[in-house]
């Protein structure tokens, strides 16, 4: 996942507005209690954010692969 597809994904999931508070404001515990916005700037594997982004807002399953986009074979 490219930084500006998880963007995208984000803007997509959470509304543009609301998508730079959650990732900005929304602690994620499995990057020890930092942001998203912490995490990708630490240099954190963007797609490994998107996913802990999605479990902390409760974001269901079906959703975390971006609207639009096809989700990955199994």
């Amino acid at each position: 996942m490219r930084l500006s597809e998880f963007r995208q994904a984000v803007a997509d999931e959470f509304g543009p507005s609301y998508g730079r508070v959650v990732t900005g404001d929304l602690v994620l515990d499995e990057f020890s209690g930092h942001t998203a916005e912490q995490a990708l700037a630490a240099g954190e594997d963007i797609r490994g954010v998107w996913l802990a982004l999605c479990r902390a807002a409760d974001v269901p399953q079906s959703r975390w692969y971006g609207v639009g986009l096809p989700q990955p074979r199994q």
